[in-house]
């Protein structure tokens, strides 16, 4: 059924009047229909067409086996959405609109058989005035008041557009194409048309809610706001100055009639709804579109938003009515808001940080309430192909997860869709930055005038529609465009660059920054994530920025990294490592768990390199799996195959679903072992001429179930991967930098808390089963750590220290403990951190039984694991399906006769707990046994 309600019954994203009357369209009084396929079915608002037909049973589940192929007749095909008879339309309005908050892609409606509108942009708001259709005598009875919304094919309107003869062209080997193509001439989330961690479904849909809405005269509906918070005289992308007042500047977006001499007037409370202000907002501009209005908050008057590990998630609601001459309300929305400045600072490294021994160059990295802080996070990808069965529990869930992590800031990836507002009301609360970044990766795109229009509209909407979140942190234009895409260019055709540099400025810089920066004082902009930051800023230009591209000065450090080498003998080699500023992104892809795998694919094809597995692997050449071809030629498997070949025991189980499994845990050994170095090296970089100020690695979490970069897989079961992040983002962390070939190894301290911590460092050497040896070495130091700093606490060469003992039978143990503050509190804590080191690879490693030992205790609820009779290297503790549990450590070193506690949070629970009886442990060891 169609779901009726007043505007005081909808969402706060509606505006609420008494007289305007909404009707939701959300709801199952849907049809969803193909004639030429002979397919009618029963529909949802909001939903895809893959949906629909999944849960009408025409088609089988699509992330099961191989139906990412099996199914792409159903993206090759045009879908129509019917709604039923729409009930408890007026015929007194004055005025009567359709609004759409999201039409996947391309559309044309239809409302009581008469033409509407066409639309041809997913991540658009669309309102249409239908009041001369439904005064038309085809519209007088209930039954003829039906809504159809014809979908078009997205990956043939797409070709279609290629084809025309004044379509745009780029050189060859340019653009990165998944499994469909010319993905880039239309404003569809790109990740649709397949990548190399997903599938590519290009589903079709209302994906969004939408509404009927009907005004009396002189009424409005408020169908997107702006609230911009920022200090007295900022601008983007400049350091503001603290001790100004805050400025509340609001502005309502809506259709209807505003009457002469409207206002605006605001109420800002406390989260028990106690008011802290209120009063008129000043200098109220009303345009046929838009009313703004602002008002000044004293400093002082509320307390500061920070990002979690830094200080509290204090948040706001702000009212904002419009009200006529006569001080009547015309329309009311409450937004939820925080007060912080948040700025990606870019500025010409200065006199005084060159004095403190940091390179000369550019700065890169985030200040939050004019604070440097050290980012640590990861990137977010799109959490499902079909976005309508993306809930608010799923990404608490997943948001929950970052926060156990240790990180703050998630990449929230281009190419995929504009994040909803539940998923930024959820880190605003949590305290989890969101670098967000506009729909654009991989690729060039079109600057004829009408793309270039649509993309100004998307971008205007979104940019007002998230601005008020505290969790915002920075626009960039997309993704990999001036490290990858242009410099292919350059590759490919460097007589044409300069035409085509030029068409980039045209989208990134002349369309996208302005949709930004005449909207929002409060966020910083990057047109491209990586670049090498802005050459100069002048806001008295039209176009403030001035990118810098490749204009480097030899010596200096600029920018952003990112990284990925696929030869695995880069593990434990630091000087294969970008330096920079700030790591934007870097990984390498692992397997899925054998409880995830089993949940997508058939028994008999649980083998590493069987078709299923390989096909969904889609870490391949350019040009990645095409269409249909099987072929099941694969360059993803080689790499983690060759990568635990390299490092680790190869798994010898006489099961082969078990060795396939071991298999699957091996290469996340490598995964998190690669990650782990490298967030340590930048981590250091804090304290090194790089003041090197952030890590995101690649990636948060699954889209579905194969082999990806994730740490975090489908359902929730985290990797070791998560793990290990986890432990190499705490706050304070000792760490081994390793050069295999010279021998030296230095050891060093690293801390991300913003004033200085005291602490000693311990370091004891063993053999594998346990024996503590009398190596040459310091045995402990005392260190003092500067605020978001490191310091080296030990220097030596294995080939002095280690003489006389076998290399592959020796590793080194690492302990810190030390006192430091939290930022903005009194709290003084102790932290502890111990890492382990191994002079050769663990292939040839003389590994023993460590007698792991694994007990439950009822009083405490926990695990306990003791290493019985040796060095436990990789200990896992593993659980069956049907739950999804995060223990509070895992992936962990045991020495010999130790023990560790491991407590447990359960994420969910289809077992009735009788998942506990199904926990195992295991180490390395483990992976060399037959059985």
């Amino acid at each position: 059924m169609l779901l009726r309600s007043t505007a005081a019954m909808l969402a706060a994203a509606l505006s609420t009047t008494s007289a305007q009357e909404v009707i939701s369209l959300v709801g199952s009084g849907w049809t969803l229909s193909n004639p030429d396929l002979n397919i009618s079915v029963p529909a949802h608002l909001p939903s895809q067409a893959h949906l629909d037909l999944y849960a009408n049973h025409v088609i089988g589940d699509p992330y099961y086996g191989l139906n990412d192929f099996n199914l792409r007749w159903v993206a090759w095909s045009n879908w129509t959405y019917t709604s039923a008879p729409i009930s408890g339309l007026s015929s007194n309005a004055s005025s009567t609109w359709l609004r759409f908050d999201g039409l996947d892609t391309f559309t044309d409606i239809e409302f009581c058989g008469q033409h509407v509108a066409s639309t041809n942009n997913q991540f658009r708001q669309y309102w249409f005035d239908i009041t001369s259709i439904l005064a038309d005598s085809a519209c007088a009875a209930e039954k003829d008041r039906v809504l159809s919304i014809d979908f078009g094919s997205a990956p043939k309107i797409a070709d279609a557009i290629a084809n025309e003869p004044d379509s745009e062209t780029w050189p060859s080997d340019v653009q990165q194409i998944y499994e469909f193509t010319n993905r880039w001439f239309i404003r569809k989330e790109q990740s649709d048309f397949g990548w190399d961690w997903g599938p590519a479904f290009a589903p079709a849909g209302p994906w969004q809610p939408a509404y009927v809405v009907q005004l009396g005269m002189e009424q409005v509906h408020v169908r997107n706001t702006l609230i911009d918070i920022y200090r007295a005289g900022q601008l983007p992308l400049t350091i503001p100055d603290q001790s100004q007042p805050w400025i509340v500047n609001a502005s309502l977006d809506y259709f209807g009639r505003t009457p002469d001499g409207a206002g605006l007037r605001y109420t800002l409370a406390d989260m028990k709804n106690n008011t802290i202000r209120s009063g008129e907002m000043n200098n109220v501009n009303t345009t046929d579109s838009t009313v703004t209005g602002e008002v000044m908050i004293e400093d002082g008057t509320v307390d500061l938003w920070w990002p979690s590990g830094t200080g509290e998630q204090n948040l706001y609601y702000i009212t904002i009515e419009l009200v006529s001459a006569s001080n009547s309300t015309l329309s009311c929305i409450t937004k939820r808001v925080g007060f912080r400045t948040i700025v990606l600072n870019e500025y010409p490294i200065s006199e005084a940080q060159l004095a403190q021994g940091i390179a000369p160059g550019n700065n890169w990295h985030f200040e939050i309430n004019g604070h440097e802080f050290y980012a640590k996070g990861s990137n977010f990808i799109p959490p499902d192909a079909f976005w309508p069965r993306v809930t608010r529990e799923r990404i608490n869930t997943l948001f929950d997860s970052v926060i156990e992590g240790n990180q703050n800031m998630l990449r929230v990836w281009s190419s995929g869709a504009y994040s909803p507002d539940f998923m930024y009301d959820l880190a605003d609360s949590k305290g989890i930055l969101l670098w967000s970044e506009f729909e654009f990766g991989d690729a060039l795109y079109p600057v004829n005038p009408e793309f270039l229009a649509n993309v100004d509209s998307e971008a205007r909407y979104q940019v007002r529609r998230v601005n008020h979140h505290p969790s915002l942190a920075l626009w960039a234009g997309g993704n990999e465009l001036e490290n990858l895409e242009l410099i292919l260019l350059n590759e490919s055709a460097p007589e044409e660059f300069p035409r085509y540099q030029a068409e980039y400025e045209t989208l990134f810089l002349n369309t996208l920054l302005p949709a930004v920066f005449e909207n929002s004082r409060s966020i910083s902009y990057s047109p491209s994530s990586t670049s090498n930051g802005w050459a100069s800023l002048n806001f008295s230009s039209p176009i403030p920025i001035v990118e810098r591209y490749y204009n480097l000065t030899e010596g200096s450090i600029y920018g952003e990294t990112d990284f990925y080498n696929y030869d695995p003998s880069v593990l434990y080699n630091d000087s294969a490592y970008p330096v920079g500023r700030f790591s934007n992104e870097f990984g390498y892809h692992s397997m899925p768990s054998i409880q995830s795998w089993r949940s997508q694919i058939s028994e008999a094809d649980l083998r590493f390199n069987s078709s299923v597995v390989t096909l969904r692997d889609h870490h391949n050449p350019p040009g990645g799996l095409n269409t249909s071809n099987y072929d099941t030629s694969n360059v993803g498997q080689g790499q983690m195959t060759e990568a635990v070949e390299l490092w680790y025991p190869i798994p010898h189980k006489t099961d082969p679903v078990a060795n396939y499994s071991a298999w699957c845990h091996a290469t996340q050994i490598f995964q998190a072992d690669l990650y782990r170095s490298e967030i340590f090296f930048y981590r250091r970089g804090s304290g090194l001429p790089e003041r090197q100020l952030g890590s995101l690695y690649w990636q948060l979490e699954d889209i579905w179930v194969a082999p990806t970069w994730a740490g975090i897989e489908y359902d929730g079961r985290w990797k070791i991967l998560h793990y290990i992040a986890k432990d190499a983002y705490q706050p304070l962390v000792i760490a081994p930098y390793y050069n295999i070939t010279t021998g030296n190894l230095s050891v060093w301290v690293t801390s991300d808390l913003w004033e200085s911590s005291r602490g000693t460092a311990r370091f004891t050497w063993y053999d594998w089963e346990g024996n503590k040896l009398p190596i040459n070495a310091t045995s402990s130091t005392d260190f003092e750590v500067g605020a978001i700093n490191s310091t080296e606490v030990l220097q030596t060469f294995t080939t002095t220290a280690l003489q006389g003992y076998d290399a592959s039978n020796v590793v080194l143990h690492m302990e810190m403990q030390a006192q430091g503050r939290l930022p903005n509190t009194n709290i003084t804590r102790t932290f502890r951190h111990d890492n382990w080191l191994h002079p050769t690879a663990l292939r040839s490693a003389n590994l023993v039984d460590p007698g792991l030992d694994l007990s439950f205790s009822n009083n405490t609820g926990n695990f306990t694991v003791t290493a019985t009779s040796g060095v436990a290297a990789w200990v896992w503790l593993d659980y069956p399906a049907g739950a999804v549990v995060a223990f509070d450590s895992n992936g962990f070193w045991l020495a010999a006769n130790s023990s560790r506690e491991v407590a447990y949070t359960v994420k969910s629970d289809s077992t009735n707990g009788e998942w506990l009886g199904g926990v195992n442990v295991q180490s390395l060891w483990n992976q060399t046994l037959s059985y």
